[in-house]
This record gives C-alpha cells, structure tokens and sequence, in this order.
C-alpha cells in the first residue's frame, strides 16, 4: 500500500508512500525529539560511553595484572627467603654436628694436651667458613681455657663467661644439651662484632689406650665463638631480588645481623629506621617483624621505607620473611630473613602500558567530537595497539618471570615442590640430573618412590605432613637414597608455600648432597679407632710374642726328646699348633698396628690380581665359586707393596668366599677413573650380603661375625690401615634378601696412580 505526502492523515492509496516510511514519521510526529537532532545527539554520546566502558575494562585488567605479578614477585622472594633461612640453618647444624663430634674426642675428654691442640685445631678448620672465629674448652680440672684460632692453638686465663658457661655445664641436667646464646656484641681483635657462643659440656665418657674405662667425670665445657653477621650474611648478601632488591636477618630481639647498609649492623631494626628517617612511620614494618617474622611466620606483605640503595625519598616495598630455627628448647629461639624490593619493580613493568593508555584515551576522546567514523577506526587502532603493547609486556613479564625460574633451575642444591601426598609438583634441573630423570618421568611420581628405601620415604612423608598441620614449621631431615644402586646422603628443609589465603597449597624443599661429607665423617671416626686400638694392638703384641717364643722353642726341644708318636708327643704337637696360631694372631695384631716394614715399590694392579687368584684359584674351585675377570689394559702404576696390596685383596675374596655357602660368583674388575689420576678395583660376590646393623661395625678392629676359631676380626681393619696408608680409600655397598631379591657385597678399592714421569 503507497501514501503520498498529502494523504499521510487522511490514509488515501497513492503510488508514492511505503510502509518503510511509516516509522521514521510517526518518530518525527510524536517523539519531542527532532529525530536527526537525536541520531547527531547519540553519535556523540554513545561513542564516548563505549569508550568509557573499554577503557574501564582495560584499566580493571590492568589492575589485575598489577594485582598478579605483585603476587608472583613476592612469591619468588619467598622462595629466595626460604632457601636462605635453609641454608643458615643448615650451617647451624654444621656447627653442632661438628661441636658434638668434637666433644667425644678422648683427647679433649681426658686433657691430652699432645692431642688436643691438634684436635681443635682440625674443628676449627672446618667450622671458620661457617662463621666460626674461635674455639674454647674451659678445663673443670684446673680452670684453664685451651683456644684454637685463626692464630693457632693456645692456653690461657679463663673469662668471665668461660666461667658462666662452665658452671652451667657441670650441671647433670645440662649433659649432653647443646646451648645457644642470644647475639651479644663484644670486641674481638680491636673490632666490634656480633658473637654467638654455642656451648656444651664434656663428659670423660669415651676411651682409649690410656684410659680404658669410661670414668664419667665432667672435664670442662666446649665453647664455639661465631659470627653471627658472617653465618647469617653468607647466604643472604648474594641474594638479589628483581634488579635492586636484597636481603637482611634480624635475631629474636629484631637486632639487624645483616644488612646491605653497613651501619643497620648490629642495630635494633625498630628504632634504627626511625632514627633515620623520622618523618616517616614505620609502624606497619614493626608490626610484620613484631608479630609474623619474630613469631617464627612464613609469609608474604609490603611496608613503607624511606630509602633504597641510596635513593630517598617514601616508597613501598616487597616483603617475604621466613623464620631460622636456632634450637628446640622451650624459648624456641628463631632468627628471621627478609627479602625485600620496592613496588616499583613490579609497576615499572606496567606503566608505560598506562601512560600510553592515557593519551590514547584523551586523543580518542577529542577526535570523536570531529568524526565518527574515524572515531571507531581510531579505537580500532587504539585495541589493536593495546593488545601489542599488553602481549609485549606480557613477554617482558614472562621473561621476567623466567629469570627467577633460572634462578632456581641453575641452583647446585636440589630443589622441588610437593602435594601433602607427597606428589612431586616441580624439581629444578640439579634435581632431576641427582635422581637421573627427566621432566616428564618425575612430575607426578611421589617423593617415596624416587628414594628406593622405605625408611627415607616414611621420614619425608612424615616431614611433609608436620609442614602442612604447621604453616610455620620448618623441617630439616637427614635420610640415605639408593639411585642405580649407589648409596647418597641428602639433608633436605621442608618448609610451607602459602596461596593469597595464607593456606598451604604445597611444600617446597631443598635439598643438599652431602655424602662426601658423611664419608669423610665416617673416615674420620675409622682413623681415630684405628690409631688409639693400633696403640693398643702393638702394647698387647708386645707383650705375648716374648712368652709365646719361648713356648714354642721349648715345644721343639720337648720334640726332640719324646719318641715320635708317642701320646705326650701329640700333646706337644697340638701346643705347638696352638701356639702356632696365636702367633699368627700376634702378626696380625703387629700388621694392624704398622709395625711392619714401610716399603712402597711401582704395583701393577693386573698383575697382582692375577696372582691373588692364582693363590686362591684351587679354594675357589674347591667352594664351587666361578671367577670373573673384568680387568682393563694398560692401568696406570700405583705406589705400594705389592704384598700388603695382596693381603688386602686375599683378606676380601677370603670374606667373599665365606659369605657364599654352597657357591656363587666372584667378579673382580679394574679400570681407570678420574682421567688416569686414579686406579678402581671392584671385587664382587653374590653372597648373603651385608646386614643393616653389621654395616657401620665391619671396619671396627676384632669385629667378626664368623664362628670362634674361623676369623680374628683384623683383616678388614688392617686392609683399611693399608689401603689409607697409601693415599686411598676402601668401601662397600650391599644388598641383603631383605632389600633386593638379588644379594651380594661389593667392595670398591681406589687408589692414586703415578703421575707421568715420577713412576721410578
């Protein structure tokens, strides 16, 4: 139906008017807008309104981008925070173990001033670079103090403190407690520093040749004097976070025991800032050092400062703090590290990203005023650069982001994250290369399955379970793995990582190797009882070679005089044969003391392993035991005599035919290690193997488990002797039916081959 113009009211059919028309007039006739005036009106409202509306929406989601890196940040410094208080705790330990190592020397226990001072001047050696600046023992005999320094080993007049510390430790409840003192500061050597005493008494409750019975008499009290600025700063100076942030330790008094600014050393941390900068308040800082960090909190938060690294001026920062745990008594003293960066870090990442958005915005707005269309092309432009910019800075913050993960990937300590199922979440590359696995084998395994040992992953599970109950616990365990068969000491810290509601969402722990330390420790222990029994051995050898001389010279002319095969004839034969044997003993015991003539000649290994099995071969066929040789060519030359260096060699394929009842198999391999600087003989059986509670004993002098009249007991103490003796080392590794269905014991012997042309 068509209306014209003129019959729009009175509904006349014309040719000329649609329905399409219909609406636009009735707009224009009954709406108090002229519609043009409205269409123009819109144009300019609601452009602005949706830009508005973009522009709200970008900011949101810039805040919330600010809001998550923020979190990741602090996240990364409490990972950093963490590792930190891992490490000063683990250097803590290390100043224990070794005071409690020291205490049950004899020559400390009984005053043995030819030892003592060599004694402590080996502890000393090994605690200085953990912050250890002296050693003192306050003699109870005659109220003397022994020092063992950097300066050496000396006597003097006991001090006011030596004396408090002295009495403390006489007391019977005291025995065997490692005490801790709070931080002092004092004077040493003309300079100011913060001293810890850790102190412990000693007890005359070991022996040796001298003093065979323990006499269970308190002798004095062990003092170690440590730096506390150089234990809590060896760790966290190194410490960056982001690009400026850094590191400081405060102890249970917020006493600053690090810090980048020199001069907060030493200072209390909730007045020496205010000293500072006494305009500002620090009120929010005191409250986190008051209430989570000197309460033993892990956590995460920000504060106000006046300053960093030499720029002034009132500025947020980053805090992450994790707590130190010095011992377990009912003050449960804690020590704390805080990692700390200023927002600025963070909002740098973002603000050329709002500042752009700010002139587009105001560019846009004005332009829109001129024209509509090239109003939506410009904000066309605009999103698109929005986006560009935002997938840049979302690159720069990956990148960012990155380099912590860097950080922990390159770390030399293993390092991982679990579910409280012991469910590995993460593990850094030292890790992953430790357990001999990759990314995608570990992810996902739980932490018992990777340790091979049933013991270790009760402890971490255990560990793990006590971290997530407690946020703030922190839990150091030290427990053996077996990875291809070998066996490794870790020492791993547990502690908490916490999400945005303070709850603990996994547990992050690290990792330590140190199972050349325990070696050395077990070494040590081995070389100490070898010197005092060897003492003993050579006193007792002494003593029962004289009369059995003369039981055998006689023995021999009482032969002459008897009729052959007479009855008192047997008798002297079977006194001679007895006597034949405990000279064999005495040998033994001579062996093991060193009495024996030193003499070193060039040793090919292959040559005299050939000859060891030449000797044995007949027992070996005898037993029913099959040999195998796996015996590299051209071995370097060793230092030795080549008849000790067989001893020791027929000392453990005798044990290895003895642990194989009914037959087996003997394996005996040499090869080249360590690019010629040394020589490895393996010597291997498929016997009954070694069980759990023999296997710290086995290199005890007089320690057998063979029946009476079959072994003495010396002759894997005198192979330690001789294998030590020349520089090299002896141990073990053994599998018993309770631990694998397939048993057996290996020896592993190695020692220092000849350098090129010294081999004369």
């Amino acid at each position: 139906m068509i209306f014209t113009g003129a019959d729009k009211l009175k509904g006349k059919k014309t040719a000329s008017f649609s329905l399409k028309d219909l609406k636009p007039f009735l707009w224009e006739r009954f709406h108090p807008f002229n519609v043009k005036s409205f269409l123009i009106l819109a144009g300019i409202i609601i452009p602005p309104v949706l830009l508005s509306g973009v522009l709200i929406l970008a900011w949101m989601s810039t805040i919330k981008i600010k809001d998550v890196v923020t979190l990741n940040f602090n996240q990364q410094q409490l990972v950093l925070a963490q590792h930190a208080a891992g490490q000063i705790e683990n250097s803590i330990n290390i100043l224990k173990r070794e005071l409690s190592l020291l205490s049950f020397s004899p020559s400390i226990q009984y005053d043995e001033e030819v030892f003592m001072g060599k004694r402590m001047d080996i502890a000393f050696s090994s605690i200085k670079d953990e912050g250890g600046l002296e050693i003192r023992f306050v003699k109870n005999k005659d109220k003397k103090t022994i020092v063992a320094n950097s300066r050496g080993y000396n006597l003097s007049n006991p001090s006011a403190d030596d004396l408090y510390y002295l009495k403390q430790a006489g007391r019977e409840e005291n025995k065997g407690k490692i005490s801790l003192s709070d931080v002092s500061a004092k004077n040493y050597k003309n300079s100011q520093k913060l001293i810890i005493t850790m102190a412990l008494s000693v007890w005359q409750i070991s022996v040796d040749v001298t003093h065979p019975v323990a006499a269970n008499k308190f002798s004095g009290v062990l003092l170690f004097i440590i730096d506390a600025t150089a234990l809590a700063g060896e760790t966290t100076k190194n410490i960056i976070s982001g690009n400026t942030g850094y590191a400081w330790v405060i102890d249970r008094n917020g006493t600053f025991l690090y810090h980048p600014e020199k001069w907060f050393i030493g200072k209390n941390a909730f007045e020496v800032r205010k000293a500072k900068k006494p305009a500002i308040s620090f009120a929010r800082i005191n409250t986190i050092q008051r209430e989570k960090m000197l309460k033993g909190m892990v956590g995460t938060s920000w504060y106000i400062s006046g300053w960093h690294r030499g720029k002034e001026g009132e500025m947020k920062k980053l805090i992450a703090y994790a707590p130190i745990p010095l011992d377990n008594t009912a003050d449960n003293r804690i020590w704390s590290v805080a990692v700390v960066a200023p927002i600025s870090e963070v909002e740098g990442v973002i603000h050329e990203i709002q500042i752009r958005q700010f002139y587009l915005e105001g560019f846009t707005i004005l332009t829109i005023f001129f024209g509509g269309l090239l109003i939506v092309s410009l904000m066309l432009v605009w999103s698109s650069s929005l986006q560009k910019e935002v997938k840049n800075k979302t690159s720069e913050l990956i990148k960012s982001e990155s380099q912590y993960k860097s950080l922990i990937e390159h770390a030399n300590d293993i390092i991982f994250t679990v579910t409280h199922d012991g469910e590995i979440i993460s593990m850094n590359h030292a890790g992953r290369t430790f357990f001999k696995r990759d990314d995608e084998e570990i992810v996902g395994d739980n932490i018992g399955e990777i340790c091979f040992n049933e013991d270790s992953a009760s402890l971490q599970l255990k560990a793990i379970d006590d971290v997530f109950k407690a946020a703030r616990l922190s839990r150091q365990i030290t427990y053996p793995v077996i990875i291809s068969g070998n066996k490794y000491w870790l020492s791993t810290n547990f502690s908490a990582l916490l999400d945005d509601k303070g709850e603990v969402f996994a547990v992050l722990g690290i990792a330590r190797d140190f199972t050349e330390r325990k070696k050395i420790e077990e070494q040590m222990s081995h070389t100490e009882k070898l010197a005092s029994l060897g003492t003993l051995a050579a006193g007792v050898a002494h003593e029962i070679n004289n009369p059995l001389t003369i039981i055998l010279g006689f023995t021999d002319l009482l032969k002459e005089k008897v009729p052959a095969y007479s009855e008192y004839y047997e008798i002297l034969k079977t006194i001679e044969k007895q006597g034949l044997n405990a000279k064999r003993v005495v040998e033994n015991l001579l062996t093991f003391a060193r009495f024996s003539e030193y003499k070193e000649e060039n040793v090919d290994i292959n040559m005299n392993l050939k000859e060891v099995l030449t000797i044995v071969g007949n027992t070996l066929s005898l037993n029913k035991v099959a040999i195998v040789e796996e015996l590299s060519e051209s071995l370097p030359i060793v230092k030795g005599d080549p008849r000790e260096l067989q001893q020791v060699f027929l000392n453990i394929v005798n044990n290895a035919i003895s642990a194989m009842k009914g037959g087996g198999t003997l394996t005996i391999a040499a090869k080249m290690i360590d690019e010629g600087g040394a020589v490895e003989i393996k010597i291997s059986d498929t016997g009954s193997g070694i069980k759990k509670e023999y296997s710290t004993r086995i290199f005890d002098p007089l320690f057998t488990t063979k029946k009476v009249g079959e072994g003495t007991g010396l002759g894997l103490s005198v192979s330690y002797g001789i294998i030590a003796k020349y520089g090299g080392t002896i141990t073990f590794e053994t599998m018993t039916k309770e631990e694998s269905s397939k048993t057996g014991t290996t020896f592993i012997i190695t020692l220092p081959a000849v350098k090129a042309g010294n081999s004369q």
